[in-house]
């Protein structure tokens, strides 16, 4: 069964005669009949009396509006696909990790708003495994995330490295470990700590680090938030492993320090280049999308604009 047997069905019901549903379809009298007669083949019944007047089976009365609805729908998946290829998009749904929300999109969002005002923006605030979960599954359009080659190799994911940033030990400005102009990744071991919930790339990453050193992650507490994670820090002797984007609020609070961590040889030779650089630790941020999504304007410009904003605004943050 094809749509074109449907069209030439619902046109002679609309007309009661072959030849002016030909005119209608804009194929010839004798197409028509043999897209009835092929139809009629497929369901096993006539679906009309051929008398003067082409009037309806009980057959074809029961395929009535189902050959409507379903003809209804192929009309509205054409318009809608061909929406897409001109630009027209309702919505763009984009995914970020938290300090890429707060602090970098904001002017792509505002620039993306005026560039394509009928397109709605629907941004959320999430960990990076988890973004990159529903973008597999389809449910957003863009991830801006903590690179994770685990849930990134596949052939039609399309991935821009963004920026590599520091990670960095927060504390109370009072803590003993800010004796030290950078921490050893061992005197982390000695006192409790925040981290990311499960799901966030960060938590993963810090629990990677403790295990190449055989050392043991006191873990006290989960959080999902930034103003969470300081909020806890500043009150005692708990610590956290943020990264430096996680950070800028940070530095203008005089109740906190900031200290970067060293690391032992033996750990930077065992980790991968995406968590390390010159011995002290890095995490690499990156957009991913599909690449049937970049050819569709509104996220092809979204990606362009990420790309071009969120680099120099990350560059005159440093």
């Amino acid at each position: 069964m094809r749509i074109e047997q449907l069209q030439a069905f619902l046109a002679i019901t609309e007309t009661g005669n072959f030849g002016q549903a030909a005119k209608k379809c804009g194929v010839t009298q004798s197409t028509i009949s043999r897209q009835i007669q092929s139809l009629e083949q497929d369901l096993g019944l006539a679906l009309f009396h051929r008398t003067a007047h082409a009037k309806l089976t009980v057959g074809g009365e029961k395929l009535l509006p189902r050959a409507q609805r379903i003809c209804q729908e192929w009309v509205r998946a054409t318009t809608e696909c061909a929406d897409l290829i001109v630009g027209k998009q309702p919505e763009l749904c984009v995914a970020a990790i938290h300090s890429v929300c707060a602090y970098y999109l904001p002017p792509v969002l505002q620039q993306f708003c005026r560039d394509y005002p009928e397109t709605q923006l629907r941004v959320t605030a999430l960990g990076s495994d988890r973004a990159l979960k529903v973008l597999r599954d389809g449910l957003i359009d863009v991830a801006i995330v903590m690179n994770n080659r685990f849930l990134t190799n596949s052939p039609e994911m399309e991935i821009i490295p963004l920026y590599r940033e520091e990670i960095a030990v927060l504390m109370a400005a009072d803590h003993p470990l800010t004796k030290y102009s950078k921490v050893p990744l061992k005197e982390l071991a000695n006192y409790p700590q925040v981290v990311f919930k499960d799901g966030y790339g960060m938590q993963r990453l810090v629990q990677d680090w403790f295990s190449k050193e055989q050392l043991e992650l006191n873990t006290v507490m989960e959080l999902n938030t930034l103003d969470a994670f300081r909020g806890v820090v500043r009150q005692g002797n708990i610590v956290a492993l943020l990264p430096q984007g996680a950070l800028i609020d940070a530095t203008k609070d005089h109740s906190l320090a900031i200290r970067p961590i060293t690391m032992p040889l033996e750990i930077t030779e065992s980790i991968s280049e995406d968590a390390i650089i010159n011995s002290n630790l890095t995490r690499q941020v990156v957009m991913v999308t599909t690449s049937d999504r970049l050819a569709i304007p509104p996220i092809a410009h979204f990606y362009e604009l990420v790309q071009q904003k969120m680099r120099s605004q990350k560059l005159a943050i440093k």
